[in-house]
């Protein structure tokens, strides 16, 4: 609480002490030449405000260096924390998993209803867990990979992502509008990642569509920069909770009427940054959603 007061008090002191010190060397200036000694203390004085200001700004750069180290050092003892839990939490889900089905197939028809029942409840549980941990990890090598910049043809690997999908659900009928030309300068596994979290949100929350549309294409934000998006006519989301949509575990929607962890938005929101970008949304409830990204 100390810390947060001082720092206004410290910008205060610098912008008066670089005020006094211009506004007193430009004085001088107006000054006659004859009055030396008048224009020599001005001067003198001057120099030291903005002395003192290169003084303080020296300090709160070096303060504000520090800061960011200390951070910096947190999120990856966080993060290699996290991935190093996940890892350890792998195994014991397995056994649960493997002993819970071998009892099934050991003893299976001696078992009443209600204990298959507990038995199938514990298998799906200790799955749901596994594919949790296992987007965790996910997340947390986004966070520790290193970031090589290439040119990237975004096209080819939307279409790859699509063709992939298509083969999983042959079944559904999705019109996917892919927009030619698109490329980036980017980290090219890392992109893919994102876009396929994307896309795969697109295609799970357009299930229920009779007949569902994604468009795939590159705007620009309010700035003008280049802006890649994924949109849909899907559920859609209530703008009010825009806000934790990129939340690691947070979800708008019930895991029954669509499945999933919470995770991949937040991934993609981690891709971006990392690439110096940002990501936004926009959707209405039933009326579908967009998803925009830039990549600095």
């Amino acid at each position: 609480m100390i810390e947060r007061r001082r720092r206004p008090r410290v910008r205060k002191a610098t912008h008066v002490a670089a005020g006094l010190g211009l506004i007193l060397v430009a004085g001088t200036a107006r000054i006659p030449e004859r009055s030396s000694t008048v224009v020599t203390v001005p001067v003198v004085l001057g120099l030291l405000l903005l002395a003192t200001t290169h003084v303080l700004l020296t300090r709160e750069l070096q303060r504000r260096e520090h800061i960011e180290r200390e951070l910096h050092d947190a999120n990856r003892e966080l993060e290699s924390f996290s991935y190093s839990v996940s890892h350890d939490l792998r195994a014991p889900l397995r056994s649960i998993d493997g002993f819970s089905r071998a009892l099934v197939e050991d003893v299976g028809p001696a078992l009443g209803p209600d204990a298959l029942s507990h038995l199938d409840r514990i298998r799906a549980a200790t799955q749901r867990m596994g594919q949790l941990i296992d987007d965790m990890i996910g997340l947390a090598r986004v966070s520790r990979a290193d970031l090589k910049r290439e040119r990237v043809d975004v096209s080819d690997l939307v279409e790859q992502i699509v063709a992939d999908l298509r083969q999983q659900s042959p079944a559904r009928q999705v019109d996917v509008l892919i927009r030619p030309g698109m490329t980036a300068t980017a980290d090219a596994p890392l992109v893919r990642v994102a876009f396929q979290n994307l896309i795969e949100n697109a295609w799970k929350f357009t299930s229920r569509r009779e007949r569902a549309t994604i468009d795939i294409g590159q705007s620009r934000d309010e700035e003008g920069v280049p802006a890649f998006y994924v949109g849909d006519n899907g559920a859609g989301f209530d703008p009010e909770y825009s806000d934790k949509l990129f939340g690691a575990f947070q979800r708008l929607h019930a895991a029954t009427e669509f499945p999933g962890t919470g995770i991949g938005l937040a991934t993609v929101q981690r891709i971006v940054h990392r690439h110096g970008g940002h990501v936004w949304a926009e959707g209405e409830p039933n009326q579908g959603a967009c998803f925009y990204f830039t990549l600095g």
